[in-house]
């Protein structure tokens, strides 16, 4: 019998609906997906098992509307996907969030159909999935040995790392390590105890290290570390000593003990390199160099001399010992009047005679004190100092003068900064009132209300206040005039160029103005030429100190120097 076309479409369709029936059967019955069906005002008429299960429910504890099911962050996802639902029949499928009965949360694919009044939704738990998908992304980024990040996710939280100190200035450590000679722990021992030795190692590494860190393997033997956020070059060698430390107490595997020394090569950013490539071509070559050296030990990475990253790191380990040796001392610089050129103070400057580097001058080493916390003894230090011998050449019947003292931020803002400068005064038995403490304009603007509070406190006892490096810390003119003050100095940066930059005239014009205007004494610093001189007092300048008049002095030079004053005054 011969069939017609009509006859074998219907065949095919009948055929092909058959089979689509049985497949979503197997779908129904494999528990893959959960069905749901809801009145058009999406209270709840059916739930199948597998979407109950799917949200922790029972059938008789089940919520009798859908959207009590759904997170309210979720509500706007279900908004939209139902107004398609009413306005074409279908919504998108789309991901999102029920809150299970006890709470938790459970990720789902959603998709809905209307049907007359009613409304079919599947949901597919997705929850396996995530887990599958979060399993082979930890495989993908972590060493299957030790479960230690890899070198790719090493190299991605550098980039990190690298990226945030560029906005924040901080500095980052990165270190590569070895262990010496674990060839010989392979070949006597076995593989076996080389992988138990590594796991080990990795522990031990990751206990010397904080939780903001990273310490990964790059393969074999080799780990490295990023320390994140360091102040100092310091903490990279604290944390070097901490690991070699932890790594040289004996490893014990079947009752028989193992010692292994290791080898840390160390590179800091931004001294080494700002870029990853760099910063770890930097560690490599310090590595290669500490192997160099016998091992069990660490180098910091030096472009063939010493670099700045190397000279910090002796700085800052010998500030302290240079302190309690006495290495530092104080000088003055001599402050003079810019309409008849007499004497009218001296600012106090501190230095360091470092016995292997020479002398050293504050740029070098005041903001490696203040991240320490040794700025604050050594800071009541020069102020002790110099009101010692401020007071010791006034009994001397020398002529009395102005001693400016610079003050950083970080004691400033120390909250016992009042009492100690209160009890340096009464030790010393100075009068206040020949005392000018220099204040820098960014320190106070950090907390200009609290700064406002400690001013009036030091103007009530009779200091006068100065505001050093004007000009570079964005005062706000609506505080200025609130700050209880005496001086303005105009920052060095803006007298260097005064000659020869226009705009830096205008900003010092501005700032004579300014100071005058609010009945303050103005002082410009770092005044090296005749131009510089002719220019600030055409601009009416008060007070001139630099190069020109004279550098900084020992307090001899000092004290000849007010002897010459007190004889030319006694002429007058």
């Amino acid at each position: 019998m011969k069939l017609s076309t009509a006859h074998f479409d219907v065949t095919s369709r009948e055929l092909s609906a058959h089979r689509v029936n049985a497949g979503v059967r197997r779908i129904v019955e494999s528990n893959l997906i959960g069905f749901v069906v809801t009145d058009a005002e999406g209270t709840i008429e059916f739930a199948d098992e597998t979407f109950l299960s799917a949200v922790g429910y029972s059938r008789d504890e089940l919520p009798q509307r859908l959207c009590d099911l759904t997170p309210p962050e979720h509500h706007r996802l279900d908004d939209d996907a139902f107004e398609k639902l009413f306005a074409f029949g279908t919504c998108t499928p789309f991901e999102k969030e029920f809150t299970r009965s006890d709470g938790s949360r459970v990720p789902v694919l959603f998709g809905a159909a209307l049907s007359g009044n009613e409304i079919s939704c599947f949901v597919i738990d997705l929850s396996r999935n995530k887990q599958w998908q979060g399993s082979l992304n930890h495989l993908a980024y972590h060493d299957a040995l030790t479960d230690l990040p890899n070198q790719s996710l090493f190299k991605d939280r550098l980039k990190q790392a690298i990226a945030l100190s560029h906005r924040s200035n901080q500095m980052q450590a990165v270190m590569l390590l070895n262990l010496d000679r674990f060839k010989t722990v392979n070949d006597s021992l076995g593989y076996l105890a080389g992988d138990l030795l590594l796991q080990s190692v990795a522990q031990r590494l990751t206990s010397c290290v904080r939780d903001c860190d990273t310490v990964a393997r790059f393969g074999g033997d080799e780990f490295a570390v990023l320390l994140t956020q360091i102040s100092r070059a310091q903490d990279a060698a604290t944390t070097a000593n901490a690991i070699r430390q932890a790594l040289n107490q004996a490893f014990l595997f079947d009752d028989q003990e193992i010692f292994v020394s290791n080898s840390i090569g160390i590179s800091l950013y931004p001294h080494d390199g700002r870029d990853t490539a760099t910063l770890l071509k930097s560690a490599g070559a310090a590595l290669d160099r500490a192997k160099e050296q016998g091992g069990n030990n660490y180098e910091f990475y030096t472009a063939g001399r010493t670099t700045r990253a190397l000279r910090q790191l002796v700085l800052e380990s010998n500030l302290r010992p240079g302190l309690e040796r006495r290495e530092f001392f104080v000088q003055y610089q001599p402050q003079v009047s810019s309409v008849d050129f007499h004497l009218v103070g001296m600012e106090a400057l501190v230095r360091w005679q470092h016995p292997n580097l020479g002398l050293l001058y504050p740029t070098e080493f005041i903001s490696l004190a203040e991240d320490s916390g040794l700025i604050i003894p050594l800071g009541d230090w020069v102020f002790r100092t110099a009101c010692l011998q401020n007071k010791a050449w006034q009994d001397a019947a020398l002529v009395p003068m102005r001693l400016a003292v610079n003050f950083s931020a970080r004691q400033f803002q120390q909250p016992g900064f009042i009492s100690s400068v209160e009890e340096i005064l009464k030790e010393t038995n100075l009068d206040p009132g020949w005392l000018e403490l220099e204040i820098t304009e960014s320190s106070i603007m950090k907390d200009p209300d609290k700064a406002i509070e400690k001013l009036l406190e030091l103007k009530m006892m009779g200091f006068k206040v100065a505001i050093d490096d004007f000009g570079t810390g964005y005062s706000s003119l609506n505080y200025l005039k609130r700050f209880p003050i005496d001086t303005l100095k105009i920052d060095r940066s803006f007298v260097s160029d005064l000659c020869k930059d226009p705009h830096d005239t205008a900003i010092v014009r501005a700032i004579i103005t300014l100071g005058h205007a609010l009945d303050l004494t103005v002082v410009a610093e770092g005044v090296e030429t005749r131009e510089q001189l002719e220019s600030l007092a055409e601009l009416e300048c008060d007070v001139v100190q630099g190069f020109l008049f004279s550098k900084a002095l020992s307090s001899e030079d000092f004290e000849e120097l007010l002897i010459a004053q007190g004889q030319a005054i006694a002429q007058r």
